[in-house]
């Protein structure tokens, strides 16, 4: 019996490995991954797809990083069911892995909508490595492109293909882009700047229909959108977003909501049972509740609590809330925690826009407190508003000052400089 059982080997599943053997070096641990390869970083897959970035580039952790840590690596193998009572995994092959603590770290699948053609040849999703392998195998004979789903994945790979030669339609079925970490105006900052690049967005649309070649039926040749237009291309990426993988779980005593629910120690409601990751639901600071935080960092943070307290050492995890940073067709973007809030009048908002350099800044306050920061293209300052946000602190008595040119650590209070110094 292994006295550590992980299923899943991304970040949370790294993380948890490093922390287990920070606190116990010999306690037996077994890690299962469906991927033969898993130490890589994921959201490195478009820097794959576009050339900037081979495999080697990617590896988060070196080739023997199971064998120094002493973890029996099953990879290539898939985890079917969990038998609690007895404690043990069973894999796909048929196999019974026991253990003395279990951590799910399964991640997310992407979500698929029924659409007519989809099994054709050139269809993608695009969240893993072997996903992006598949598809720059197809781009040297390929001129277009359909990408379904404008959000971050969809964006990304857009970009990647762009790079690589295509011209790219990009098919989103809410009225923006990037919807879910942008609001109105800098959805449409980004979106003038992909339109520049060539790219063309079709908003309030999704696909209906993935249509054949004239001379092989079976190979992508164009989509049919939901307003009956047609798109011609040679490849149609579904980027519409992920889903936790949570049916390893199914018809267990563990309790699930949209993904796996777990407590500020990553406990599920099973005994000796941890979540985390793309497949937990944890704690948001902003919000206050638990919510799916699909997000590499968190991942990682949470796959580290929960390696802590699986091996004896009590950790809390302090909670995340969604936080993007991240560069597309040239403009950095920062977007943390609410920034679209469903009520606005329920908020104080604060913006300041220059067109000019196409510099955007958004602040959301409730209660003299920030809970929402939005920033394109003037980004030095957002280490100190996170922090201000993430501590609470109460901003009315400087806050027509956190969107001006000359903001910084300079501007605050003394003794309110002196603890975020620490922490920025």
């Amino acid at each position: 019996m292994a006295k550590y059982v992980i299923v899943g080997a991304s970040a949370a599943g790294i993380s948890a490995v490093e922390a287990i053997r920070e606190v116990d070096p010999v306690g037996t641990v077994t890690v299962i991954s469906e991927e033969l390869c898993p130490q890589y970083s994921r959201p490195m897959i478009s820097d794959l797809v576009s050339g900037k970035a081979d495999f080697k580039k990617m590896l988060c952790r070196d080739s023997q990083f199971w064998v120094k840590n002493n973890v029996e690596a099953l990879t290539g193998q898939k985890a079917v069911s969990l038998n609690l009572k007895e404690k043990y995994v069973v894999l796909e092959n048929g196999n019974c892995v026991s253990f003395e603590k279990l951590l799910i770290a399964t991640g997310g699948k992407p979500f698929v909508p029924k659409i007519e053609g989809a099994e054709k040849n050139g269809v993608f999703t695009f969240t893993k490595l072997a996903d992006a392998e598949r598809l720059s195998a197809m781009l040297e004979k390929a001129q277009n492109a359909v990408v379904v789903g404008g959000g971050l994945i969809g964006v990304s790979v857009t970009e990647a293909l762009v790079k690589r030669g295509l011209k790219v339609t990009l098919v989103e079925l809410q009225d923006k882009i990037l919807s879910l970490i942008l609001d109105a105006t800098a959805s449409e900052i980004v979106a003038d700047l992909m339109e520049i690049a060539g790219v063309t967005i079709v908003t309030g649309q999704s696909v209906q229909r993935i249509l054949g070649k004239p001379e092989d039926e079976s190979s992508v040749g164009g989509v049919v959108l939901t307003n009956g237009e047609e798109v011609q291309c040679d490849i149609v990426i579904i980027a519409i977003g992920v889903v936790p993988r949570t049916e390893l779980v199914s018809g267990t005593d563990v309790k699930t909501n949209r993904g796996i629910l777990v407590d500020r120690f990553m406990r599920t409601s099973a005994p000796d049972v941890y979540a985390s990751g793309d497949v937990a639901e944890a704690y948001d600071f902003v919000y206050g509740e638990n919510r799916l935080l699909p997000l590499w960092p968190l991942a990682q943070l949470e796959g580290k609590v929960a390696g802590y307290n699986m091996a004896g050492k009590k950790a809390e995890y302090p909670g995340g809330t969604v936080m993007s940073s991240l560069k597309y067709f040239g403009i950095p973007i920062i977007s943390i925690g609410l920034v679209n809030p469903k009520n606005p009048h329920d908020y104080e908002i604060l913006t300041c826009y220059d067109p000019t350099r196409r510099v955007y800044k958004k602040l959301v306050l409730k209660g003299n407190a920030i809970v929402g920061i939005l920033l394109l293209n003037d980004i030095e300052r957002a280490g100190i508003m996170f922090n201000l946000m993430k501590n609470r602190v109460n901003v009315k008595k400087f806050k027509q000052a956190l969107l001006s040119d000359n903001f910084g650590l300079a501007t605050l209070p003394p003794s309110l400089r002196k603890t975020l110094y620490l922490e920025v």
